[in-house]
């Protein structure tokens, strides 16, 4: 046989060899789910087992209880395995689909926030109180899921494929933004969004067969048009002017790939709520199957891999959380939340993985501003703070003078004046002081990982903070110990990600995101808490994460000031080291400056902040995100004029915000920290998109 002809068969025998593996990852797959879906069917609260299962699968009517083994079955278990099934397969497809088109292995339904998305449209729609049939609750989450992806897409651009941190960033926060008016729904409309909080954690309870078997047809259908752009994929991985070379049409394929996950995703969350990350960790998983087997990284069997796998890890998150918990103890305990766990780590473990680009190493260039223009700034602050404290502490439903202040403070006010003022002024201390220490955690966070677009929130360690309170208050502990678990849980939140992300140095792109990856982690940890806790408890419990002065008195206070007493004079005296940590990792090394323990230290001091912020106010993001801005903006880079500005803009914020909240619909109240996550959305947008990064 000729070389040519040689060459040519062995291709052909590598080709099929590779094609049969492709196979045989399939068939094992779908084998696994199988033997996991019949492990999964023996378990419930009826007390029905697996030998009851096979007499009543051979003929004979059995009975456990009182209640026949058929109903059970038909009525409890096949409903909530079909929706494992789907919703497994449709969220592993859905992410297979987007980490092609962004060519980013970050990227899923979760992380470009289309599950948010789709979860705040329904709660829209449940909210107004309005009754759709199954069909028009999934248009309206493909809607909402829809807008979210194309927002995110659109602020990562066309490095969306390179820039992780960008990609990750602007998906967490449009997420954060629409969780936080998803929160605001479920306080405002309480009897129409009854039970949502824990479906929103993700939920297979079904009552019957139906939802399922509705959505099968939309997931085949999805499915079939994967397959059928399988080969454009394909091509579309070689890079945008190959596959363009190749005649591939790079937009309409993109945009009907988009379209097709949305759509997965929208069918997911109608089914049975936001089950997180599934659509993260089901792709990852499949191309790492093929780097085994090379015939997987085809499109044509990698979508339905990473489907099958998707149905896989759904179907084990419920079965095993149920054999550890019990049935009747996993019963308030929503599926999403140890797929959310999963996530976490995955999006750590990819963190690990991937070279810090220096993508996040630049902050905005900004012209040298005048010292006359930093006092005139830092005068008109200081002004506008004053007046925002003098309305709010005036302001509410009961809308008082100025004449009853200097009363309240002689001690001379009437009974219903004294008593606003008592519940007031405690809380438009607590706002301005938490504000103040927020802005400064998010401007020194920025500037040591020098990325505008990072802050406490976003990294993890208030969630980190939140957990730690959380664990106080649903385990009935002492009021006392608030103060301590918070700031504990901040540090050693701090602690694991500097600890994670320490490999070669502290490279801020790999800090960033396992700072993402141990936020959501640590969310989903908190969200189980408070499932397992008091019902009744839930929505003040939601209204505090939500971040709100909500009856903060002067000893709920003191951490803040005390934080603030020791971390404003070791920071401005630090203010050069800052600034030398925000040019690049070079210079400070050039100029002596230890690096890792000078940032190490800042964001050490960065976090304590951060976590007793929480104590004040509860978990209130973006205010380390826009008060360090606006302060870089007009003031100038230079820290020691940044640090004092952005204090004074935090403080305004979330006072404003908290003043806000507390009279826009009195005598009904919004949590400051939604009022915030509204106003800070918009603006986040407006600066990633500025932001190149």
């Amino acid at each position: 046989m000729s070389t040519p002809r040689l060459a040519e068969a062995r291709t052909t025998d590598a080709g099929a060899r590779g094609g049969a593996g492709g196979v045989a990852a399939l068939a094992a797959l779908l084998a696994a789910v199988v033997l996991v879906g019949m492990w999964h069917l023996t378990q419930g609260t009826s007390g029905v087992g697996m030998a009851d299962l096979l007499r009543a699968l051979a003929g004979a009517r059995e009975s456990v209880g009182g209640v026949a083994v058929g109903d059970v079955v038909t009525g409890s278990r096949l409903p909530r395995l079909f929706a494992g099934v789907a919703v497994g397969f449709a969220l592993g497809a859905a992410g297979a689909l987007l980490q092609s088109v962004t060519r980013n292995a970050l990227a899923s339904p979760d992380t470009l926030a289309v599950t948010a998305g789709a979860y705040f449209a329904l709660c829209v729609v449940a909210a107004l109180g309005l009754a759709v049939p199954l069909w028009a609750s999934g248009a309206v989450a493909f809607v909402g899921g829809l807008a979210a992806a194309a927002v995110v897409l659109g602020l990562a651009g066309r490095a969306a494929g390179t820039a992780t941190t960008r990609l990750v960033l602007a998906g967490s926060a449009i997420a954060m933004a629409l969780d936080a008016a998803t929160a605001m729904l479920l306080i405002l409309f309480r009897e129409n969004t009854t039970g949502l909080y824990a479906w929103g954690s993700g939920s297979l309870a079904q009552l019957n067969l139906d939802a399922s078997m509705r959505a099968m047809p939309v997931v085949v259908v999805v499915l079939c048009g994967a397959l059928l752009l399988s080969r454009r994929l394909d091509v579309l991985g070689l890079g945008d002017d190959a596959a363009s070379s190749l005649g591939v049409p790079i937009r309409s394929t993109r945009v009907l790939a988009v379209v097709g996950a949305v759509l997965l995703t929208s069918v997911s969350v109608t089914l049975a709520g936001p089950i997180a990350f599934v659509g993260l960790g089901a792709p990852v998983l499949a191309r790492l199957v093929a780097g085994r087997i090379r015939a997987v990284h085809r499109h044509v069997l990698l979508v339905p891999v990473a489907g099958l796998l998707g149905a896989l890890l759904v179907l084990l998150a419920d079965a095993v959380l149920r054999a550890i918990l019990g049935a009747e103890g996993a019963a308030s305990i929503p599926t999403g939340v140890p797929t959310a766990v999963l996530g976490g780590v995955l999006i750590v473990i990819l963190a690990l993985r991937l070279r810090d680009a220096g993508s996040a190493g630049r902050l905005p260039r900004i012209a040298l501003r005048s010292r006359r223009r930093f006092l005139v700034v830092l005068v008109a602050a200081a002004a506008l703070l004053a007046g925002a404290v003098v309305v709010g502490v005036l302001g509410g439903s009961l809308w008082l003078r100025t004449g009853d202040i200097a009363l309240w403070l002689r001690g001379t006010a009437p009974d219903l004046v004294g008593r606003a003022l008592d519940d007031r002024v405690p809380r438009v201390v607590a706002a301005v002081l938490a504000g103040a220490a927020l802005a400064l955690a998010g401007c020194v966070v920025q500037s040591t990982v020098r990325n505008p677009l990072a802050e406490p929130g976003v990294l993890g360690i208030t969630a980190g903070a939140g957990l730690g309170a959380v664990v106080v208050v649903t385990s009935g502990l002492s009021g006392g110990l608030l103060v301590v678990a918070a700031v504990l849980t901040g540090l050693a939140t701090f602690a694991l990600i500097a600890v994670l992300a320490w490999r070669g140095g502290l490279l801020p792109d790999r800090f960033v995101l396992v700072g993402i990856g141990c936020g959501y982690g640590l969310s989903a940890v908190t969200s189980f808490l408070l499932l397992r806790s008091n019902p009744w408890d839930t929505p003040r419990i939601l209204t505090w994460l939500s971040g709100t002065t909500y009856g903060r008195t002067f000893p709920d206070v003191v951490p803040v000031a005390v934080g603030l007493a020791v971390g404003v004079p070791l920071l401005l005296a630090m203010r050069r080291h800052l600034d030398l940590l925000a040019v690049d990792e070079d210079t400070p090394r050039i100029l002596g400056l230890r690096l890792e323990r000078t940032r190490l230290t800042v964001l050490a001091v960065g976090a304590v902040l951060a976590a007793v912020s929480v104590v004040a106010v509860g978990v209130v993001g973006f205010v380390g995100l826009v008060a360090p801005h606006l302060a870089r903006a007009v003031v100038g880079t230079r820290h020691g004029r940044v640090i004092p500005v952005s204090m004074l803009l935090g403080g305004l914020l979330v006072c404003v915000a908290d003043t806000l909240g507390r009279t826009l619909i009195a005598p009904t109240q919004l949590p400051a920290g939604l009022m915030i996550a509204l106003v800070g959305a918009p603006y986040f947008v407006w600066l990633i998109r500025r932001s190149r990064v």
